[in-house]
């Protein structure tokens, strides 16, 4: 017998396993307990882990393993000469934190708890190991920038590549030109980096707003993601939306939330490392979960081999789930069924640390299982395509409606956003009236700092109360640049605006391809 099922019994249809990989713009913004800490801890943690597995896979001969979205700002990031250094800075003092571990005697905590000195000086020889792995997978095969480790993955079909909008705005809250803007030049920005121009996109934050199909056939988009309730349930096929040959997937709630449920989600094991729970003598985290009402003083210690035991039922229940969803939507629909399970991509490794342990025997043990693993592109060439669906406003937030982003405690942001994006528009317009022969670097700084300001993570985090004051000055700092450089530019003052703009460009020079000349028309 395999896992999760009887070896040879094939079921119907196909999963598709949908990866979203996205963080704000942090470089040059701020380090820690926010900035780019958080950038290098995801680098760490779920970066290094999954393109190195998916790379395993891959010299296995696994193909179309997965649909992995790598958005623009993040891409931008893992190319960053600046944040290159400072990830190969943070590995090396992750392997000191850990060799100070290994050695501490006295920490003041109760015997038998996470940081007690018996308990820290186990967790800093685990720590040392993964640190020491960790760097040289970095030395190994990122010093040149994540592009050519994700284009290698592409070009030998082990993943589908998904694009999507520069600086991941919530699209529905944005100025139309703006909208279609930051959409054409995300594609182009993974045809600069050598990924080809991806066929689909994630739409940030899964949000869609009626005419945003025909926006997406006119951009060369070929299928995007909805959550599941925006597809009524109906999430087995695929559908073409408002008319166009673009087609929505959607993801099923059933089978994506036995992994990411708040309540009952694998992550919330007892025997899973603790994400919360720190011991800021050696500045790592050496808990595990132990139960969701136990004080962090009285954590019990982090066990490698408990949380081993951990994964491998987490991967038998999640492989049958998987079955039993594909026979039962196959039997109740009369055709083969498709699965998609979307996710972060951070959750795996960064959120949940046994996450990509956990990924890569899933990958293994569904094929053995009798299920059918593909990606989206896949699944839309062998036919899990439906009828019409036209959606209506949508998310994958909280109420699956848009009020994280545009409710009562981010209205003073929404309001921001759209102040700023009126300024741009009306000031690039008169600068590029006219033909335009050379770039305008004035405007390209405008609108690159016009999309960092409403960027969707600054309202997620106001929302969520995570990071809330960084989140809001993050919005209206580049909404000063916005302003700065502007008002310059609209006084006459030229020299000034230029000297503004390449000013802010030292901190926020990410997608260089940006070229205000393609803004459509007014």
């Amino acid at each position: 017998m395999t896992r999760g099922g009887a070896a040879g019994q094939t079921v119907p249809g196909m999963f598709s396993l949908v990866l979203h990989t996205h963080l704000p713009w942090v470089v040059h913004h701020g380090r820690w307990p926010v900035g780019e800490e958080w950038l290098y801890q995801a680098w760490a943690q779920s970066y290094l882990p999954l393109f190195s597995l998916l790379r395993r896979l891959g010299e296995r001969g696994r193909a179309n393993l997965l649909s992995l979205s790598l958005t623009p700002v993040l891409a931008a990031q893992l190319d960053d000469p600046s944040a290159l250094a400072g990830m190969r800075h943070w590995l090396a003092n992750w392997a000191l934190r850990a060799d100070e571990a290994a050695v501490v005697q006295s920490t003041g905590a109760r015997p038998g708890t996470a940081s007690s000195p018996e308990a820290l000086r186990r967790l800093g020889a685990h720590e040392r190991r993964e640190a020491g792995a960790a760097l040289a997978e970095f030395e190994s095969n990122w010093l040149h920038g994540g592009s050519p480790v994700v284009r290698d993955l592409v070009d030998s079909g082990v993943i589908e590549l998904l694009g999507g909008p520069l600086a991941h705005s919530f699209s529905p809250l944005l100025h139309p030109r703006l909208r279609e803007f930051a959409l054409r030049e995300g594609l182009a920005d993974a045809q600069a980096r050598g990924l080809g121009r991806p066929g689909g996109i994630w739409a940030p934050e899964c949000a869609f707003t009626p005419g945003m199909g025909a926006e997406y056939a006119q951009a060369g988009v070929r299928r995007f993601l909805l959550d599941g309730p925006a597809m009524h349930g109906e999430t087995t096929l695929a559908r073409p939306v408002e008319g166009t040959d673009v087609l929505a997937f959607g993801r099923d709630l059933a089978v994506t939330y036995r992994v990411w449920s708040p309540k009952s989600g694998y992550p919330g094991d007892g025997a899973y490392r603790d994400f919360h729970t720190y011991d800021h003598l050696v500045g790592l985290k050496p808990a595990r979960v132990t139960g969701h009402h136990v004080p962090g003083e009285e954590k019990a210690p982090y066990d490698p081999a408990r949380a081993q035991i951990a994964v491998r039922r987490d991967v038998d229940d999640f492989v049958q789930t998987v079955r039993e969803r594909l026979s039962a939507e196959s039997a109740r629909t009369g055709r083969p069924a498709l699965v998609v399970a979307a996710f972060d991509t951070e959750l795996f490794g960064h959120w949940w640390h046994e996450g990509p342990q956990w990924l890569e025997q899933v990958l293994t043990a569904l094929p053995a299982a009798g299920v059918r693993v593909g990606t989206l592109a896949e699944a839309a060439a062998n036919g899990f395509v439906g009828e019409r669906l036209d959606p209506a406003d949508c998310s994958w937030g909280s109420g699956k409606d848009w009020r994280v982003w545009s409710g009562p405690q981010v209205a003073d942001l929404v309001e921001l956003n759209a102040d700023v994006a009126e300024t741009a528009l009306r000031t690039v317009d008169k600068r590029l009236a006219g033909t335009q022969l050379f770039r305008d670097r004035v405007s390209d700084q405008i609108l690159r700092e016009t999309l960092l300001t409403v960027a969707s993570d600054w309202a997620f985090l106001v929302s969520k109360d995570t990071a809330a004051q960084y989140a809001r000055d993050r919005a209206h700092l580049h909404a000063h640049a916005v302003r700065e450089i502007a008002q310059a530019a609209e006084s006459g003052h030229e020299g000034k605006a230029v000297r503004l703009a390449q000013g802010w460009n030292i901190a926020d020079s990410l997608f260089g391809q940006l070229d205000a000349r393609r803004l459509g028309p007014r």
